[in-house]
């Protein structure tokens, strides 16, 4: 039975909007990080973008605070949505609770766990990468003896960053550009991590199910 607390219901009712909210601050930011020749109205109508999609954030982080009942102690148990509150970079990925909002509202079968797990990774992956891309960007191509001087040159070295796989002639050299691939770094190993296994889980869940199958004497 579905949880009908009043935390659940509010969490029901906003993980599609927040979703698209942080859909918005995405295509803000990045029309601010890629839009060099940008008007003045067009780039303060996209900062006003990115305050409101913090503030709508911090609002639903202060209501599900208060019906939780938990004090202090709701910090660590949301540390996810602690860091989304605080770090901008990872606000993209509430769209990833979307698809399971989607799915309780129109009634269908969720999908298996291991696709879920597949698909949640991978659509985190691209989150994360476009934003950490858009980051890197915008603290590395103006930087002296700058390496990453194109958006192209960021996504480039963002894909083999979170691949684990590196590549040496492109690297940060600001500080914030740094700190920022460290994150990534993070997140890569972690993902990976993650695919990994749910992929080696089904493998032996599907092996040990043949076995049971199999005739004796086979």
């Amino acid at each position: 039975m579905d949880d009908d607390s009043p935390q659940a219901r509010w969490e029901r009712h906003t993980e599609v909007p927040l979703g698209l909210c942080s859909l918005l601050f995405l295509t803000a930011y990045a029309v601010l990080v890629l839009g060099h020749g940008l008007p003045p109205a067009a780039r303060d109508a996209c900062l006003a973008a990115l305050l409101a999609a913090w503030g709508l954030f911090l609002v639903d982080y202060g209501v599900r605070w208060r019906l939780s009942g938990q004090g202090p102690r709701f910090v660590p148990a949301h540390w996810l949505d602690t860091l989304v509150l605080v770090l901008p970079l990872l606000r993209p990925l509430r769209v990833v609770k979307v698809y399971e909002a989607v799915q309780r509202r129109r009634g269908r079968p969720r999908l298996a766990l291991y696709a879920r797990v597949a698909f949640y990774a991978g659509l985190s992956v691209l989150l994360l990468g476009f934003a950490g891309a858009l980051a890197v960007y915008q603290q590395e191509h103006s930087a002296p003896h700058a390496t990453i001087r194109t958006f192209g040159d960021s996504v480039w070295w963002t894909c083999s960053t979170l691949a684990a796989v590196g590549y040496g002639d492109v690297v940060p050299v600001t500080r914030l550009g740094r700190t920022i691939a460290v994150g990534l770094m993070a997140c890569g190993l972690a993902l990976l991590g993650a695919v990994t296994g749910s992929f080696s889980s089904w493998l032996l869940h599907v092996f040990a199910r043949e076995g049971d199958e199999r005739p004796p004497g086979f």
